[in-house]
């Protein structure tokens, strides 16, 4: 196919404008056609340059705008001289790798209902280095509403830009992220394609957003403007607020005035300090009114826990102990519970856990609520204040593993995953919400083949094949004091039984855990870190 190149252009610098020109005619596949806008340029280099290139090369168009209009009219001017059947977009100091259109037309070719590929992409500074490589989720629709996290390279089929009407005056700064909202939203989760190979450098120098997002702070709020009309003309009442860091965002979905009844699931054994800290944190810190707390005494024999549960039991009618008089197995213990139940979403709780952020139910349910989520997680820290979850890679240490575990508290994470709302594989069961329905029909947790480790992630993976979303927040904040009270894996009996769980998840989900499509195969699956794995190109540099 033709792939046009949109350019927009005004008072480039010549140095860097060449590089750019220069990336396209490099291009190991032939068949583009690069359409340059300039917009009423009043540098004569700039339109020297330009029309130097346009008159040599017969597959460079150049249209000199007689009005300057921004970035936005501008594209839409080189959009109007496209003849392409497909339309990618190179800002006019930035360079393509020399194999990124060839990258793309092997997709067209292997996917032919392929409508919208990105891939993933680096920066570049001053002098022509590389650094800073992002490599990207595969299709991640919730991290999208959190950020634009797709940007470079990003290549859409014409007709839809056709159907969509172009960029939109009053977004510029945003202009894509607009752009790409309303493409994606009428594009089925197939026909979204992700390249994880790095064919687009984004120049970055002083003053520039590249090397400082808070350069121009124009562009979150152009961006969230391009999100609230989104939600607008969906005609979903959402509320769109700026997220924690520059050009993120914060979706927030309305929960009914009568909030659905939440059963929360807590199993336990003995462990009186640490029980009464989590019960404690939830009852003075969870701002959701309509829930029940079912703990799940598993042959408790502390005298100080059996008391704690009498006074539990006598000073709140929405706590309940339920007896479970056999031995220790995760995963039946919380099917065990979920049968007894009254409300119709379940939130799945440690008895190790500790409540900090007191909107931490209305938010997880929020999610729960909507029908194309599945089980929503949190953010979960060690005492110290390192990350202990948030999110499960697959693959990470043969089966998975934490995300940015280890992390300190305020870290924003790669390419600011920690403080973004997104789409995971999995989250852990120490804190995890989910629709009681869903559960069931995902089977609940596997009582016979994974009685303690990996029961979650199972779990997760169960629901992901039925076709919904799994979710994470860094909204809902928790501490979790982890295996206090069942310890390490470290005696010879839970090396074997670990062992034998292991085997299973790598036999029941083969292939699966190793290509997680909210990672990249180019990151580390060794480390819970996202470094980049040795052996890739750009590891080398």
């Amino acid at each position: 196919p033709l792939i046009s190149i949109i350019m927009p252009t005004y008072n480039s610098h010549v140095l860097y404008l060449k590089k750019a020109l220069d990336s396209v005619l490099l291009q190991t596949y032939p068949y583009w056609e690069l359409c340059i806008a300039d917009d009423a340029s009043t540098d004569h280099k700039t339109l020297t340059l330009l029309e130097e290139y346009s008159s040599k090369y017969d597959n460079i168009h150049l249209t000199l705008r007689d009005v300057n209009g921004h970035i936005s009219m501008a594209s839409n001017t080189a959009l109007e001289m496209a003849k392409g059947e497909y339309i990618t977009f190179l800002d006019h100091d930035d360079k393509l790798a020399p194999h990124a259109l060839l990258e793309v037309v092997k997709i067209l070719n292997r996917k032919s209902d392929a409508k919208f590929i990105y891939s993933d992409e680096d920066k570049i500074d001053e002098k022509g280095r590389r650094f800073n490589p992002h490599f990207k989720s595969d299709w991640n629709p919730d991290m999208f509403l959190s950020q634009n996290y797709i940007a470079h390279l990003a290549v859409i089929k014409k007709s839809l830009l056709d159907k969509v009407g172009y960029f939109r005056v009053g977004y510029e700064g945003a202009q894509d992220y607009d752009l790409f909202l309303r493409v994606l939203e009428r594009l089925n989760p197939q026909e979204i394609v992700h390249i994880d190979k790095i064919l687009y450098h984004w120049r970055a120098f002083e003053g520039s957003t590249a090397f400082d997002p808070d350069a121009k702070t124009y562009t979150t709020d152009a961006g969230l403007s391009a999100l609230k009309d989104y939600f607008m003309q969906k005609n979903v009442d959402a509320e769109v607020a700026k997220g924690m860091v520059p050009n993120t965002y914060k979706v927030t979905y309305p929960i009914e005035h009568n909030q659905p009844l939440v059963s929360l699931i807590i199993p336990t054994r003995d462990g009186y300090n640490i029980l009464s800290k989590c019960i404690d944190s939830i009852l003075k810190k969870t701002s959701y009114q309509n829930y029940e707390i079912l703990i799940v005494d598993n042959q408790s024999s502390d005298s100080k826990t059996l008391a704690y549960f009498n006074i539990l039991r006598q000073k709140h009618d929405n706590i309940n102990i339920l007896k479970y008089n056999k031995k220790f197995n995760y995963s039946a213990i919380n099917n065990f519970a979920v049968a007894q139940v009254k409300g119709e979403y379940i939130g799945l709780l440690n008895n190790d856990v500790e409540i900090i952020s007191d909107h931490w139910l209305t938010e997880m349910v929020q999610h729960a609520l909507r029908d194309d989520i599945g089980a929503v997680g949190a953010k979960l820290y060690y005492d110290d204040d390192r990350i202990q979850h948030a999110g499960v890679v697959l693959g990470i240490g043969g089966v998975a593993g934490h995300s940015h575990k280890y992390f300190k508290k305020n870290s924003h994470g790669y390419f600011s995953r920690l403080s973004i709302t997104q789409n995971y594989s999995a989250v852990t069961s120490a804190c995890l919400v989910v629709k009681k329905s869903l559960y069931e029909e995902a089977g609940g947790m596997n009582e016979k083949d994974l009685t303690v480790a990996f029961n979650d992630v199972d779990f997760c993976l169960k629901i992901r094949e039925l076709g919904y979303r799994n979710l994470w927040t860094p909204y809902v904040e928790l501490y979790h004091h982890e295996s206090v009270t069942r310890g390490t894996e470290d005696s010879k009996a839970k090396v074997i039984r670990f062992n034998k769980e292991k085997a299973y998840m790598l036999q029941r989900w083969k292939g699966v855990l190793n290509t997680d499509p909210c990672y990249n195969s180019n990151l580390t699956r060794i480390h819970e870190n996202f470094t980049i794995k040795k052996g890739t190109l750009h590891e080398k540099r």
